[in-house]
């Protein structure tokens, strides 16, 4: 009995995280806010709209895949558990994934010194 709990509070749960995706893909598609796209520390890059399609798309893929498991089990029963567990745990996971390799890209790596003067002290 307690493990139905907890898949029925996962289900749940995805309805604000599809809301939250999808809202993101609406302000940077409609909107053309780019105040959030590819985020790293809180700040966007300084050419946010050169990555704004790819957060975009992204984030709608995300959103509608939630959305089409919420409507299939809520709606018409059509999963089973391990089914839309597997397609919503895949989909969180590689949607985290893809965000971070998106922000890490247009943020780019920068090797050595951190400091703004670059002076070095020993």
């Amino acid at each position: 009995m307690g493990i139905y709990i907890f898949n029925w509070f996962f289900l749940l749960a995805l309805i604000p995280v599809a809301f939250f995706w999808l809202r993101r893909a609406w302000r940077i598609f409609f909107k053309r806010d780019f105040s959030e796209v590819a985020l790293k520390k809180g700040l966007p890059p300084p050419n946010a709209e050169q990555y704004a399609p790819y957060e975009m798309v992204i984030n709608f893929v995300g959103g509608v895949v939630l959305v089409g498991v919420l409507v299939a089990v809520l709606g018409f029963q059509a999963l089973d558990r391990d089914d839309w567990m597997a397609i919503a745990g895949v989909t969180l996971w590689m949607k985290i994934f893809a965000s971070f390799a998106l922000s890490r890209h247009a943020h780019g790596i920068h090797f050595g010194n951190k400091k703004k003067g670059g002076e070095n002290r020993a």
